[in-house]
């Protein structure tokens, strides 16, 4: 039986549009064909069907058992099989191989058939597009927008659709159908329901990919990267360092009057990039991931793992922290290390100053800040100014009930005690 041009022509579809192989087409249909042909109860288990890849012609086969006794479904009189055997003689019993029109799998199988057609080459263009891609994560691929569903977007890149989620996007980017956008391959999922190639323009190895493609020593390993932290749109930090004497690092990743990363910055549309050279040395490093702002000092906390204090004078306060927090939140997570950075009291004004005592008043006794406010207000800023003094005193000038008071005094008599011993030993 040929087959119709109509599936001549979804085959020929398929194979130039959608990039699978004409063998996988055919074989998912004669798969397909035959699973919906096994629910007509008028066939058996063993029904085979096959399509000849020259002339595209369908063929239906049916195994039926030898029988003299009984010719219902699945059996077939021996006379009828030795015509079948080609004349060959047949016993009862034997399994005998007959074709059959293909018009007796009935329109439902027919419909059915389509359905699971068209589903076993959604998974055979799935395993070839995860197959072609899997290797590839990390690369940059260049693509146009063909759909835009709530906040995620398709992009189609060759023959491949993709997807870069609402997540992976710029927040600050809006596209349009048509557009031309460049993303990384964040990872291929074989099991998702949707495009199985999921970009980002979000991701810190975005960033890091740019780099590498406009840089030549990056690429070349001469400058390598040691992190990245982003707030997409807004503002990144990347940490490079290198074992060439010869190369700035830092240098190398700005290019002549910045053009290197100016590229990149209007590839991220206007994302600020701050380019930091690595230490070893944690000090160092924070030191540069906290630039421009000018730092007081920088301690590792002996007490707290991967915590530093770092002080800064008053004028260099707000741009240590950045607007809301950005720029110590990515100090942060490109060092790994949790950074508190507060204000220099030597510079500070006295508001600030007693502001920072009423929090440390506050962090040390566990007190509310309105408890704390009240001993600052009455002058004792330090654990060491509430011991010198006598309880009464501090209950009376304070004016905090009797049982906080006596507690915090006898908490700071023992914090006194205990740094006292500190000292001597």
């Amino acid at each position: 039986m040929a087959m119709n041009n109509q599936l001549l022509a979804v085959v020929q579809h398929i194979e130039s549009e959608r990039g699978v192989s004409r063998e996988i087409v055919l074989t998912a249909i004669e798969q397909a064909i035959a699973q919906a042909a096994k629910k007509n109860q008028s066939v058996t288990n063993d029904l085979r069907v096959t399509i000849d890849r020259k002339d595209l012609s369908l063929h239906v086969y049916d195994t039926l058992v030898a029988s003299d006794e009984e010719t219902g479904p699945g059996f077939i009189s021996i006379a009828r099989a030795v015509r079948f055997n080609h004349g060959n003689p047949v016993k009862e019993g034997d399994p005998i191989e007959i074709e059959m029109p293909a018009a007796r799998l009935g329109r439902i199988a027919a419909q059915t058939s389509r359905q699971m057609i068209m589903q076993k080459i959604r998974e055979a263009e799935r395993t070839n597009t995860f197959s072609e891609y899997k290797d590839r994560v990390g690369d940059i691929v260049s693509g146009t927008v063909s759909a835009i569903s709530h906040r995620d977007t398709y992009v189609t890149v060759g023959k491949t659709e993709m997807i870069l989620p609402g997540k992976e996007r710029i927040p600050t980017e809006d596209y349009q159908v048509g557009d031309t956008v460049r993303a990384i391959i964040l990872r291929v999922d074989p099991a998702a329901k949707g495009p199985s190639v999921i970009l980002s323009r979000a991701s810190g190895k975005f960033v890091e990919a740019l780099f590498r493609l406009e840089v030549s020593e990056i690429a070349d390993g001469v400058v390598e990267i040691m992190g990245v932290s982003r707030d997409p749109g807004y503002r990144a930090k990347l940490a490079v360092r290198t074992a060439n004497e010869n190369v700035d690092p830092v240098g190398a990743c700005v290019g002549q009057r910045g053009s290197r990363v100016r590229s990149i910055v209007d590839e991220l549309s206007g994302e600020k990039i701050d380019i930091v050279r690595w230490n070893e040395d944690i000090r160092q490093y924070v030191a540069q991931a906290l630039a421009p702002a000018k730092l007081e000092s920088i301690d590792v906390d002996p007490a707290q793992p991967n915590t530093v204090h770092v002080v800064a004078a008053a004028d260099q306060y707000s741009l240590a922290i950045g607007k809301r927090g950005q720029n110590v939140r990515l100090a942060t997570k490109l060092t790994g290390w949790h950074v508190e950075v507060r204000k220099s009291m030597a510079t500070a004004s006295f508001e600030d100053q007693k502001a920072e005592a009423i929090k440390e008043l506050a962090e040390t006794f566990s007190v509310s800040t309105s408890v704390a406010t009240q001993m600052a207000d009455a002058g004792y800023l330090t654990v060491a100014g509430i011991a010198e003094d006598d309880e009464a005193s501090f209950i009376a000038a304070t004016g905090l009930d009797e049982v906080t008071a006596k507690g915090v005094y006898a908490a700071a008599k023992a914090v006194a005690a205990l740094t006292a011993g500190e000292d001597t030993e």
